[in-house]
């Protein structure tokens, strides 16, 4: 029995320790220390409890701790991430966001789920919640003035090129309407309060505004993350008719490089440090009020007009 363990836990080391397993089979973590039996896929300790949750489809085990029979090895050793990967992200649309080790929860578990539980990408043509160029439904949004949540309708239209979303259900005229181009969307679980919060951020009158929304499902959230990125980039295919796929991809919503307070003075560096909040993005370093303000602080408020 000791040396058909011997054996075992030898093979498993040597599947084990393949380039194609050195990394998450999720989210590209660097050495992965767990694995799907059933699935057939390395992973990282994050990401299996992911795959716990979804004990009908995935089923996990350490690949220090826990004992590996000779069947499970050579599933292992027959499968692997990339036999895995090729079947279930066979067909990913070139605009869906990969999330990685450093993204929030609800975008990893969508992914994971995506791809195994809903088997999204397998099939050639197949439709996605997020693929048909219009997507309507109920966000919730915060106001501007008191910070509550209150559920509001919104329309993502390909046609119009637009986002726009409604006070109510049955108003005509949208409360704001968003060119796609403009817009980008990032995940902001901590600073919006919910772990599906969604932080909508654009460019108006050469000014950045932001809208700050959830839904109550963690599926729905991506799914209206990923429409937005499938609309801007058919848009963008448009507009830039001879740019590749990749660098239209490059192009589409973008995570900040980074954000916090810092304390700022006006250009004569005469007037007193104020607390902000500073963002910066890939294309510009952008200060608000605090973290959930509206809309960025105005130019003439930097210049010491006394309007801030």
């Amino acid at each position: 029995m000791a040396g058909g363990n011997e054996r075992s836990m030898k093979a498993l080391k040597e599947v084990w320790k393949r380039a194609e397993n050195s990394l998450c089979a999720d989210c590209g973590k660097p050495d992965p220390d767990w694995a799907s039996s059933t699935l057939g896929v390395f992973i990282c300790l994050s990401c299996s409890g992911i795959h716990r949750n979804i004990p009908s489809i995935s089923k996990v085990k350490s690949l220090k701790m826990d004992y590996w029979d000779d069947a499970q090895v050579q599933f292992l050793a027959k499968h692997g991430n990339a036999v895995t990967k090729a079947i279930y992200e066979a067909h990913i649309p070139i605009y869906y966001y990969q999330p990685t080790y450093n993204d929030c929860q609800v975008l990893r578990e969508q992914w994971i789920r995506a791809k195994y539980e809903r088997k999204e990408f397998t099939e050639l043509g197949k439709q996605l919640p997020y693929s048909d160029g219009v997507k309507e439904g109920i966000l919730w949004k915060r106001g501007r003035d008191n910070g509550q949540f209150l559920p509001r309708k919104f329309l993502l239209s390909e046609r119009e090129g637009c986002l726009k979303y409604f006070t109510k259900q049955d108003a005509k005229e949208p409360k704001i309407n968003v060119k796609i181009d403009v817009i980008n969307a990032t995940f902001q679980p901590e600073k919006i309060g919910n772990p599906n919060g969604l932080q909508i951020t654009y460019l108006k009158d050469n000014k950045t505004r932001n809208i700050f929304v959830y839904h109550e499902s963690g599926k729905e959230v991506v799914d209206w993350f990923n429409a937005i990125r499938s609309v801007q980039f058919h848009y963008l295919k448009v507009a830039f008719p001879i740019a590749s796929d990749n660098e239209i991809k490059n192009r589409l919503t973008r995570n900040f490089l980074k954000e916090g307070y810092m304390e700022k003075t006006g250009p004569k560096q005469r007037e007193a440090f104020k607390k902000r909040w500073f963002t910066l993005d890939h294309r510009r370093l952008m200060y608000f009020k605090d973290p959930l303000v509206r809309r960025r602080c105005d130019r003439r408020a930097a210049a010491g007009s006394g309007t801030e």
